[in-house]
């Protein structure tokens, strides 16, 4: 390697390395080591500061790449930039023995399990669905490099179809197909986009999903938890 591109590497290295090792950042980067993305106002009370001082320190971090942002209603969400930020945390924090920060959400009880968000599945269940049907390889990355957006994949589209959702009808609205919206509660991604509409309706018309009267709440069914399990692999 040229002596040019080790000083390089060795300058990019200990730029990051002076971001993280600031108490602050430190303090807001193990605090998303969880997997839940938190708002500058949650941070700054993680790392105890004011929301200006917060601020600053975001933007460093973002500058580095060690968070990214994501602006979700009238809300700035922040996680952390990629599994190599996590990586490089799990291994200091093995190195001081370090715990991580809980997350407790402020999600009233009733809304955490299961809700609708506008028209897609939230909350727990909601989650755990997303990271199935990813895990399944029904959806992935539509490969655009924005990260947020889904394609449906020829074997999930031949499985939704066999479940009774209409594939050909959910493409059809003028909207986004599928996208990875921020759970309120859960503060990870849930399907969200026409496909995830379409998902909501075939749960409401299979009975697996009951909504309850003047709420967002869903009850899930005991017809419902069957099917979850045997079809999606999803218990609850």
């Amino acid at each position: 390697m040229p002596a040019n591109t080790r000083t390089n590497s060795n300058d990019a290295a200990a730029a990051v390395a002076a971001a993280i090792g600031e108490p602050t950042r430190s303090r807001m980067l193990f605090s998303l080591l969880d997997g839940r993305a938190r708002t500058a106002t949650e941070l700054a009370l993680a790392a105890r500061v004011s929301a200006s001082t917060a601020s600053a320190h975001l933007s460093r971090l973002q500058t580095a790449s060690l968070v990214r942002a994501a602006s979700q209603g009238k809300h700035r969400y922040y996680s952390l930039g990629g599994g190599e930020v996590a990586n490089v945390l799990e291994a200091l924090s093995a190195v001081v023995g370090r715990a991580p920060v809980k997350f407790v959400p402020s999600t009233p009880d009733h809304l955490i399990a299961a809700r609708t968000c506008y028209d897609h599945i939230a909350g727990t269940l909601g989650v755990a669905l997303h990271d199935r049907l990813m895990s399944l390889g029904w959806i992935a990355d539509d490969g655009r490099g924005a990260g947020d957006s889904y394609l449906l994949t020829p074997k999930g589209s031949m499985s939704l179809e066999r479940l009774g959702l209409d594939v050909d009808g959910a493409r059809a609205p003028r909207r986004r197909f599928a996208y990875a919206c921020l759970d309120w509660s859960e503060r990870r991604a849930h399907l969200g986009g026409a496909l995830g509409a379409a998902l909501l309706d075939l749960a409401l018309r299979k009975q697996w999903l009951a909504r309850r009267r003047e709420t967002r709440g869903l009850d899930i069914t005991a017809a419902g938890r069957r099917a979850l399990s045997t079809r999606f692999g999803v218990r609850v």
